[in-house]
């Protein structure tokens, strides 16, 4: 349901998940990524842009040598259900033969994470890791699955943290979902 303020989507939202919830479950989440693939000198690539957020965050966390670089695909076009995949920027060359860790910030249905990891191996990566904020519980199978999940939601439309309604509100330090 489209409304006609901005504004009216934070009004009608109930918070699920609290910056301090956030905050540590992404100081958590860095933890398990050093320990297990710090010292593979891994290319980390941002899904823009709903996981800028979620990148700021966790990047000055991970203490060890990493490059970075971006992939942008999407499905949603500022909308709250997926359609078709759109790429606007696919991995390069530069994942070939490398650790790729892949940051999200949503695994829902996984079609757009699972195309990513999908063109990474074929661009030669060695391995492909994927990190997301939030996963959606839901009540199916998923063509993915993510190494690292921060915090689950329930099967609601979720924004805050690089998630957007309608375009909005990905400046959200919370996660929130509409009623």
């Amino acid at each position: 349901m489209r409304q006609d303020s901005p504004q009216q989507y934070l009004d009608n939202a109930d918070l699920l998940i609290s910056e301090a919830e956030v905050n540590t479950a992404i100081s958590d989440m860095a933890g398990r990524i050093a320990k297990d693939i710090g010292d593979s000198q891994p290319l980390v690539l941002c899904v823009m842009g709903g996981s800028v957020v979620f990148t700021g965050q966790l990047l000055p966390k991970l203490n060890f040598p990493l490059e970075f670089d971006y992939v942008q695909a999407s499905r949603y076009h500022n909308q709250t259900e997926g359609q078709h995949l759109v790429w606007k920027v696919m991995p390069g060359e530069n994942v070939s033969g490398r650790t790729v860790l892949v940051l999200d910030d949503i695994l829902d249905e996984g079609h757009t994470l699972a195309a990513i990891k999908e063109a990474c191996l074929k661009q030669g990566a060695k391995r492909v890791v994927i990190a997301v904020l939030v996963e959606k519980v839901l009540n199916k199978t998923k063509p993915v699955t993510a190494d690292y999940v921060g915090l689950q939601v329930p099967e609601r439309y979720v924004f805050g943290c690089g998630m957007d309604v309608y375009g909005w509100w990905r400046n959200l330090p919370a996660i929130y979902a509409l009623k």
